[in-house]
């Protein structure tokens, strides 16, 4: 009778085990494709998860354009970025799927060239773009098969930087569609 309580025992310890393991994948690989279409900025992270419904995320973002400001005429972006945030999923049925939210800090570095005449003068007009940036995001995701997953989101960041708030603004945003993959 002990042998059958032990072997009993031990199956529902290895069962309770089972379950409280994590039965999805923890990595995402993620590219912003709308805004890689639109303005030819590349913003691609990666995504790892540290629970069922919350994950911490590191995005890098080549050619990142404030308020999708364009490069028409004699303006030049040469900014990159790096984020660095937080995401909480709300739906408790998928993993990493649904509504989210995500607070984040975000660091721009580069600068912004634009030509300006002065009287019959044509100088290059350079701005710092340095900037550190507190910002909260949502979005929604699909999640297929625990593998592909696509979604859009929108951001709002403050910046802190005098020069780019007397250039450009204060308060940024960004939004996209992510397409990505999950191992």
């Amino acid at each position: 009778m002990k042998k059958t309580y032990l072997i009993l025992s031990l199956l529902l310890v290895t069962a309770f085990a089972k379950a409280q393991t994590e039965e999805y994948p923890q990595n995402e690989v993620k590219l912003n494709i709308a805004n890689t279409i639109a303005i030819a900025s590349v913003e691609f992270g990666y995504e790892r998860f540290i629970g069922f419904n919350q994950s911490v995320e590191i995005i890098g973002l080549i050619n990142d354009r404030i308020n999708y400001h364009s490069e028409s005429g004699s303006r030049k972006f040469n900014t990159n970025s790096i984020k660095v945030g937080y995401n909480y999923y709300f739906d408790k049925e998928s993993a990493g799927a649904g509504i989210y939210a995500n607070p984040f800090v975000k660091y721009r570095f580069g600068d912004f060239t634009q030509d300006t005449t002065i009287g019959d003068q044509i100088i290059e007009v350079e701005t710092d773009m340095d900037t550190f940036m507190v910002g909260l995001g949502a979005g929604y995701k699909w999640n297929f098969g625990d593998k592909f997953v696509l979604g859009p989101f929108i951001n709002v960041a403050r910046n802190f930087s005098e020069e780019v708030k007397d250039r450009f603004s204060a308060i940024e945003f960004n939004a996209g569609f992510n397409v990505g993959y999950r191992f």
